[in-house]
C-alpha cells in the first residue's frame, strides 16, 4: 500500500491524463468521476515496484484504459444514452474543439487509444506500442488511418 503522499503525487501528476482518457472512452462527466477514484484506489492499493516514472504514467494509462473497457462491457453501461443524446448538451468547448473531439470520439476504438496517447500525451509510436501491447508497426498503421479517417470528417487536405 502506498502512502498518502505517493498517492497525491501521482493524483496531482496524472489526474488530467485519467480524466482525458475516460473522456474519451465513456463520454461521461459521472462515469469519468467514478473511473478516475477507481484508478487511484488500485494504484495506492497496489503493491507494483515502478521503474521510473514513465513506467508508473504507462501502468496508470493502462489500467484506466482496462478499467473503462471493464465499464462499458458491464450490464449496467448497455442501459444508458446514446452519443447523440450527450453531444447534445451543452458543453464548455470552444466550438472548433468539440468539432475535433465529436471526431475523435466517432473514430472507431482501435484508433482512440493511439490518437490519444500520441498527440495529447506526446508517447511515440514504440511507446504505445509497449504501453498497449501492440506491435510498433501496427502503431504507425492505426495512427496513419485515424489521420486519414480525421481528415475525411473534419474535412482537411487528403495530401497533407
Amino acid at each position: 500500500m502506498r502512502s498518502e503522499e505517493d498517492a497525491s503525487r501521482a493524483i496531482e501528476r496524472y489526474s488530467d491524463t485519467v480524466r482525458r482518457l475516460c473522456m474519451i472512452h465513456l463520454k461521461n462527466y459521472a462515469d469519468t468521476e467514478d473511473i478516475f477514484q477507481t484508478v487511484f484506489l488500485k494504484y495506492v492499493l497496489s503493491s507494483v515496484s515502478f521503474e521510473s516514472e514513465e513506467h508508473e504514467k504507462a501502468w496508470i494509462i493502462r489500467v484506466t484504459i482496462n478499467a473503462c473497457k471493464d465499464l462499458l462491457k458491464s450490464f449496467f453501461r448497455s442501459r444508458t444514452v446514446s452519443l447523440e443524446q450527450l453531444l447534445d448538451q451543452p458543453a464548455p468547448l470552444a466550438p472548433e474543439h468539440r468539432e475535433v473531439l465529436e471526431a475523435v470520439l466517432a473514430l472507431p476504438p482501435k484508433y482512440k487509444d493511439v490518437v490519444y496517447l500520441h498527440y495529447y500525451e506526446g508517447y511515440t509510436a514504440p511507446e504505445i506500442g509497449r504501453i498497449l501491447g501492440k506491435n510498433v508497426n501496427s502503431v504507425y498503421t492505426l495512427l496513419t488511418r485515424a489521420r486519414q479517417l480525421l481528415r475525411e470528417t473534419l474535412g482537411g487536405d487528403a495530401g497533407a
